[in-house]
């Protein structure tokens, strides 16, 4: 058997453990879904479609969260701002530079642009 036959066989097994690796990667990428009852399902819809977020220039209005709190991060994920929300229709002046910040009121997550 010749050099270049050895090496050409030990190509082979290297080749598949790649291939095997690959569909194992892949099957596990996939998105796994997880059903939630209808009662659930409701409680969330109706959670989120309670609160409401609004910016007009460096003002960010809030309604329907009152007792939650307000927290406000950077692209970066820093957190920059946090408050109370004490009243069901809540309007706050950000005394941030420009840019893209995320706002977090309890579970509802907005991404807004300060110009």
């Amino acid at each position: 058997m010749t050099k270049f036959a050895r090496k050409r066989n030990t190509i082979k097994p290297i080749r598949m453990k790649k291939a095997y690796l690959l569909i194992a990667f892949m099957a596990l990428s996939l998105p796994l879904t997880a059903m939630a009852d209808d009662s659930e399902r409701e409680a969330i819809e109706e959670d989120l479609a309670a609160v409401q977020i609004s910016v007009n220039g460096s003002q960010v209005h809030v309604t329907g969260a009152a007792g939650k709190t307000l927290e406000i991060y950077n692209i970066l994920g820093v957190r920059v701002a946090t408050g109370r929300i004490d009243t069901d229709d809540k309007a706050l002046n950000l005394n941030l530079p420009r840019g893209c910040y995320i706002l977090k009121v309890g579970d509802i997550v907005r991404k807004i642009s300060l110009r």
